[in-house]
């Protein structure tokens, strides 16, 4: 099993102006309390995170309409570090799955949040779906610019019906198939959620990549 989820700490790293994390402990055994029990404060889109529709068009879906059945099951990793904007011509030439994922060369712990990243053209949004991608993951922060206020991406992936995965830690990950397991927290009426992804390998012959 490999784990392909952020490190979540105080003071990492979160979209800029975003709600930083923070873990306050409100009772302390030390302080002669019975137990130790904290609170946290954090944007939705933490680290690792799923996109929920309504996050990017105002009459998208909530976190809870996203299946859970597109979370779970098998992907296929691509290498498309070099990458500075994913095209359809790109993705001619690589292993797509129901759920793919791309590695762009992002580390796993950010020092610093990116200022540059590979963003996604509508057009290899449209051509995922014609090749039924259902997920598309990424361990970049967003499939949009930074400094993208239209985000025709993000977009792109509503109306192709594809769901958003951003933030993955796949330094060290090899391409190939593997099982995904990508959950976010059951909470209902929110724009997105972190989650705890990981992958598990995936014994199988042919396509996806035979390990």
């Amino acid at each position: 099993m490999t784990d392909i989820t952020r490190r979540i700490y105080t003071g990492m790293q979160v979209w800029p102006g975003d709600t930083p994390f923070s873990y306050e402990l409100v009772s302390q055994i030390s302080k002669g309390e019975s137990v130790n029990v904290g609170k946290i404060s954090s944007t939705t889109h933490l680290g690792t995170h799923l996109d929920a529709p309504w996050h990017y068009i105002d009459d998208g879906g909530k976190l809870e309409t996203v299946p859970l059945s597109v979370l779970v099951g098998l992907c296929q990793m691509v290498d498309a570090r070099g990458q500075e904007v994913l095209t359809a011509e790109f993705l001619q030439t690589v292993q797509l799955a129901e759920r793919t994922l791309f590695y762009t060369g992002q580390p796993n712990d950010w020092q610093t949040f990116p200022q540059t990243f590979m963003h996604v053209l509508p057009e290899a949004a449209e051509y995922m779906a014609s090749q039924g991608v259902a997920l598309y993951g990424t361990d970049c922060p967003s499939v949009d610019t930074l400094n993208s206020k239209d985000l025709p991406g993000h977009k792109a992936f509503a109306r192709a019906g594809i769901y958003i995965l951003e933030g993955l830690a796949l330094e060290g990950v090899p391409p190939g198939g593997y099982k995904l397991i990508a959950l976010p927290m059951r909470m209902e009426g929110t724009d997105g959620s972190p989650v705890r992804a990981v992958l598990l390998q995936e014994r199988r012959e042919g396509w996806f990549g035979g390990i």
